[in-house]
């Protein structure tokens, strides 16, 4: 049976330890990788694995020897509890040897649970999981993780109360941050909070976040297409403490606004913009903002700064430099 959306989110946290096996599978390894360890851990416990409860078994170990699955699954471990035989990275080369495991399959038996990548439809692991009235095959994309799995989240960090505005500041987060940063943040964040019963606050979790130095590129770049001057001088000087220098600030601009001239020059067409959903519709605005006759002229103000940093003969400090072109881009944005 297929699993989807909250559905599958609610069974990660709670599998049913009677059912066969369960498909993990999608592009997005470190997703895949904290939802099986989330599911195996739900069925066996903490001390699953020293009690050796769980069998771990690689795809090309089981394509060399076939049966390695239907007698793991079939082993009795010296200690009591529910057991779980493991296949990482699994594809169709192993899929003969998971079918016949799971038509062997019987009550008392390991569970199954399986992950891969990117299978397609036609996939024979995927219509075995998806066609077997006891086993489930959830796939995981590159949405954001959704409010109810976030609260869970928190919940089990000890996080129960949050401030005004927290939450949507979290739920901002997950869209911004791989699935792995996001989870260190949020244990961060726990043991941040270690011994506070205060309300989690904004405050608190930018103190968590992980400084990024791409994040704040792609902040610089809309205060300056988006004509706010007087906000340049803090966030440079927080971009020069993360290491970011003259010339790697004017490659980042330069793609920027190449973007929003593709954007621009093109309404309608199908422009590749880099970032998350949010910053594509805040890049595609800007876009519109400027129009294509202003972008020119920022183009050839940020390839004149590109050559003069570059010069041999140039004296002039290259961060002053390149202010001063930031600044007149977001004076021009206005005109």
């Amino acid at each position: 049976m297929k699993l989807a959306g909250r559905e599958a989110a609610r069974y990660f946290a709670k599998p049913d330890p009677g059912k066969a096996g369960l498909l993990i599978y999608g592009k997005d390894t470190m997703r895949i990788a904290l939802k099986r360890q989330e599911v195996i851990a739900a069925l066996i416990g903490p001390a699953g694995e020293e009690e050796m409860r769980l069998t771990r078994i690689a795809a090309g170990d089981l394509r060399k020897d076939p049966a390695m699955l239907l007698d793991a699954i079939k082993a009795i471990s010296f200690f009591p509890g529910p057991r779980v035989a493991f296949v990482e990275d699994a594809n169709d080369t192993v899929a003969q040897a998971v079918l016949t495991a799971l038509g062997d399959w019987a009550a008392g038996d390991a569970q199954i649970i399986v992950t891969g990548g990117d299978l397609k439809p036609t996939s024979k692991l995927r219509k075995a999981f998806e066609s077997h009235p006891g086993a489930f095959a959830a796939g995981l994309y590159d949405d954001p993780p959704t409010r109810e799995e976030i609260e869970a989240d928190l919940a089990k960090a000890g996080l129960g109360q949050l401030a005004n505005g927290a939450l949507q500041d979290l739920l901002d987060l997950g869209r911004d941050l791989p699935p792995g940063d996001f989870r260190q943040t949020l244990e961060k964040l726990s043991l941040y909070k270690r011994g506070d019963d205060t309300p989690v606050t904004a405050a608190d979790i930018t103190a968590c976040a992980p400084a990024s130095t791409e994040a704040a590129l792609d902040g610089l770049m809309n205060i300056v297409a988006e004509g706010r001057a007087g906000e340049l001088d803090p966030m440079l000087k927080k971009m020069q403490a993360q290491g970011a220098n003259a010339v790697s600030l004017c490659i980042g601009a330069t793609r920027h606004f190449r973007t929003l001239f593709a954007v621009a020059a093109n309404p309608g067409g199908r422009v590749f913009i880099p970032g998350n959903y949010k910053q594509k519709e805040r890049t595609t605005r800007q876009a519109q903002n400027w129009g294509p006759a202003k972008l020119e002229t920022a183009l050839t103000m940020l390839t004149d700064t590109d050559l003069l940093l570059r010069s041999a003969g140039q004296n002039a400090p290259a961060m002053a430099l390149v202010e001063r072109m930031l600044i007149r881009l977001a004076m021009l944005s206005r005109k």
